[in-house]
């Protein structure tokens, strides 16, 4: 595959009040030839590159609220505090001020920049968020799991342009596509065999050539509805970076970036934690580790995401030598500042001289006027559907815990929903993940304490899933209880959250399978007859076997009814006025034996 064209660049500079950087920084630290980094000067033996990278955006355009726009920065006493972070006006103006100076600079980013968004993207199929980036001037992405919440083909119209197939054009005007490249080596149409996007891209600059890959997670069929992922194969990551990284080699390109959408559990979470001390990788746990430690050394750095964690360190290649991996949390909050130094006489990476850095996306400097404009002109379209209430409740519904409060609100929403559909319906079950965020008391708005706007449900729920309902038998029924913490869920529950008349035990301090404790499972009061059947409610992720759940996958007389969000909106109208609030179900059902 030839090298990309390089594209009519967009950038323009404003002129800035510069902001100090707040950022952690690990270093491969070897001495260079006095020319290492006379970037400025005569075109010397090594060429500083500037990556700067972030992940898992999720259509975050308006400042994150909540724990979800803060960041923990670890101070020099040992204590920490809390910084507020994100929003894409802010990440611009952070992004155009670290370019300066920088005439050789890439940005890159490690998926999940779309999908389960707030209403503001959402509503519009992420057309905002995609329009956002390429005002960044993104230059490439891998594909994340969420990429493929409205499938393959929605995935290659955000690549490609082109008006929604079932809602239209979101303005007068045709959506135009990403100006940056998707990548997707891992993921393999079943027809062709082949990547059903690019699989890399070269990025070159005069005599600098830089080769990225961009794969996502293997196991992503088992995190998204299975509509989406419907004739694909997702490959092992990384024996795919391995392969193209040959295939790179063979065109001459000898330095090499890949883009990992998984990543790391790191032992701090503060963003700006040492992950390098007391060794090197010993600070940071997870998939990514197994990963990095097998990736070919031809690989001269990991760029991940997908665990929205913070960490820049270095864990040794297959060779031994150190290697830098990133990741920038999520949300927008922080972006990664890595200097790779390149070698022009080899054409690869000087490994000992590449030196990475955390920076927090503060909002202490002046927001950039283009971000403004785009928010603003997409907030008028969004208003008047985003501001309609839809319910009333009287404290703040979490969703936080073992069993959540709102877990438990729109599983009884799908439960009534249920029953509208089928009157025998028996119960509904909600997964953990699809639960982005619970439901505050304080207004956000103009709307007043306790209102619940349609924007506000969105957040919560924004996948846009049926509620399907199908039949069990008693005997299915307990062994979807058992694999919420057996199988692939046994390292980490996925505790599914129950509707009003489900109750059991959960002993964590048994193992696997045995911790739903069988006898304690009741129905209403009535224990689980495993002969007889039951109808059950569940979302279309859940309803396809996903989180984990295989046994949620074979359930008979399947039917599809409306989209969630609709569910909990009929629900809460129903269930609650100005004058009557509903208030946080009391998550009794799950009895937690620690």
């Amino acid at each position: 595959m030839p090298a990309a064209p390089r594209r009519t660049r967009r950038r323009t500079y404003a002129l800035l009040a510069s902001a100090a950087g707040l950022a952690t920084a690990a270093a491969l630290t070897a001495a260079l030839p006095a020319d290492a980094h006379e970037s400025h000067h005569r075109p010397g033996r090594y060429q500083d590159v500037q990556l700067l990278s972030f992940n898992d955006l999720h259509g975050n355009l308006e400042p994150p609220s909540g724990s979800s726009g803060r960041v923990t920065e670890l101070q020099p006493d040992g204590s920490t505090k809390t910084i507020d972070a994100g929003g894409v006006e802010y990440l611009a103006t952070h992004l155009r001020q670290a370019r300066r100076g920088h005439p050789y600079s890439v940005t890159a980013a490690g998926g999940d920049l779309v999908g389960a968004s707030p209403l503001l993207s959402g509503l519009f199929h992420d057309e905002p968020t995609v329009e956002a980036l390429n005002k960044l001037d993104l230059d490439v992405t891998s594909v994340g799991n969420h990429e493929f919440d409205e499938g393959a083909k929605e995935l290659a119209r955000l690549q490609n342009g082109g008006c929604h197939p079932k809602d239209g054009c979101s303005t007068d005007q045709e959506f135009q596509g990403a100006d940056f490249p998707y990548l997707a080596a891992n993921v393999l149409d079943d027809k062709t065999g082949k990547p059903i996007l690019k699989p890399y891209w070269i990025w070159q600059k005069k005599d600098v050539r830089i080769g990225f890959i961009g794969v996502t997670l293997e196991g992503t069929p088992g995190i998204v509805s299975a509509d989406g992922v419907k004739g694909l194969s997702f490959k092992d990551e990384t024996e795919t970076i391995n392969k193209y990284a040959k295939v790179l080699q063979r065109q001459g390109v000898q330095s090499i970036v890949a883009l990992i959408h998984e990543g790391g559990y790191p032992a701090s979470g503060s963003y700006n934690y040492d992950r390098d001390s007391p060794g090197a990788g010993s600070g940071i746990s997870g998939p990514i580790v197994d990963i990095a430690k097998n990736v070919t050394p031809a690989v001269d750095a990991l760029v991940t995401g997908h665990t929205h964690q913070a960490y820049v360190c270095t864990i040794p290649d297959p060779s031994g030598r150190p290697r830098m991996v990133t990741s920038a949390s999520s949300f927008g909050r922080l972006y990664t500042d890595t200097t790779l130094t390149y070698d022009r006489r080899t054409g690869d990476i000087a490994r000992t001289a590449v030196k990475s850095a955390n920076h927090v996306v503060t909002r202490d400097v002046p927001k950039a006027p283009d971000m403004t404009d785009l928010i603003s002109r997409w907030n008028t379209l969004a208003a008047p559907i985003g501001n309609r209430p839809i319910g009333w409740i009287s404290a703040d519904i979490g969703n936080t815990g073992t069993e959540s409060p709102m877990g438990d609100l729109i599983a009884d929403a799908q439960l009534a929903h249920g029953r509208e559909l089928d009157p025998k319906t028996s119960l509904a079950l909600m997964n953990p993940g699809g639960v982005r965020a619970g439901l505050t008391y304080a207004a956000k708005g103009a709307e007043g304490d306790g209102v619940v706007t349609y924007a506000e449900g969105f957040t919560v729920q924004p996948f846009s899933n049926t509620v399907n309902l199908q039949d069990f038998t008693g005997a299915q029924l307990i062994q979807v209880l058992k694999e919420q913490v057996s199988g692939v869920n046994a390292a980490a529950p996925k505790i599914l959250q129950p509707s009003a008349g489900l109750t059991y035990t959960l002993d964590l301090t048994k193992s696997g399978a045995d911790r739903v404790v069988t006898d304690s499972i009741r129905l209403n009061g009535a224990p689980i007859d495993p002969a007889a059947t039951y109808r059950v409610a569940t979302n279309s992720f859940l309803a396809g076997g996903g989180d984990g759940f295989p046994t949620l996958g074979q359930g008979t007389n399947d039917l599809v009814g409306g989209d969630d969000l609709s569910a909990l909106e009929k629900y809460l109208t129903a269930h609650s006025s100005a004058a009557s609030p509903i208030a946080p179900p009391k998550t009794d059902r799950i009895t937690v034996v620690q």
